[in-house]
């Protein structure tokens, strides 16, 4: 085990805890649901009710002071009236190798990363119909955490989970990343992320000279410059789908 030269705290590279581990007297570990920058996810099971939650253990280098745990239980607090938000409930400390670690117990959240469901579409991509209505539900939510003068910052489809999918899309948004206070730059970011995730679910460089005029126009070629001229609010990507006209069969 190292020490982190930056933080002065000693470096965790992974947490190995088995499946029957009791964590804080209260979460008996079910299974690791993923890995990343900041930590590591798991799957628990809460001992006097056997209620499944999600729980985030911080890599104490990446938590120096609780300041990434009480960030990211901050945020999902204040955006706990948006839809697209996994609802945040406590957190708690355990010890490992001697190291206090936070945890953050949040809503277990049910489905497949939105990566997954792309590849398991015919073709691995989404046709335009439906991707128009996956945008739809992406912008709306976003809309919602933007009023709240908060942003994302890292949206991609390996960080947005489909829980349903019908005539709409019911998603949530995993790892909403820290770049300090929010600024217009990171609105700007988040709308032009959403861009991004229709270009990349509707088939990316290999489809794009064969999307209708529809796709293409909201994409604008991906140029950030084109985007953003178009759409400064994902408020006003979300109207601009509910009122566009339809001309090309899909």
């Amino acid at each position: 085990m190292a020490r982190n030269q930056q933080t002065g705290t000693r470096s965790i590279e992974q947490f190995n805890i088995n499946p029957g581990r009791l964590l804080a007297g209260k979460y008996e570990v079910v299974k690791r649901l993923g890995r990343g920058w900041e930590g590591e996810v798991y799957l628990v099971r809460e001992k006097n009710t056997s209620i499944e939650r999600a729980v985030k253990l911080f890599y104490p280098q990446r938590n120096p002071r609780d300041r990434a745990a009480g960030f990211y239980a901050r945020k999902l607090h204040k955006l706990r009236h948006c839809p697209i938000a996994i609802q945040y409930h406590s957190s708690d400390t355990i010890t490992y190798q001697r190291i206090p670690i936070t945890l953050l117990v949040s809503d277990f959240v049910e489905g497949e990363l939105l990566s997954d469901f792309i590849a398991n579409q015919p073709g691995r991509r989404l046709r335009p119909y439906p991707a128009m209505h996956l945008l739809h539900a992406l912008a709306s939510g976003i809309e919602c955490i933007h009023a709240m003068k908060e942003y994302h910052g890292d949206l991609h489809t390996e960080n947005i989970i489909v829980q349903r999918y019908g005539l709409g899309f019911d998603l949530k948004l995993l790892d909403f990343f820290h770049w300090g206070a929010p600024r217009p730059e990171n609105i700007r970011d988040d709308v032009v992320d959403l861009v991004k995730i229709l270009y990349e679910a509707t088939g990316g460089r290999t489809w794009y000279s064969r999307q209708p005029q529809e796709i293409k126009a909201l994409c604008c070629g991906l140029k950030r410059s084109l985007i953003l001229k178009k759409f400064r609010t994902a408020g006003q990507l979300r109207e601009y789908l509910e009122n566009m006209e339809w001309t090309t069969r899909v």
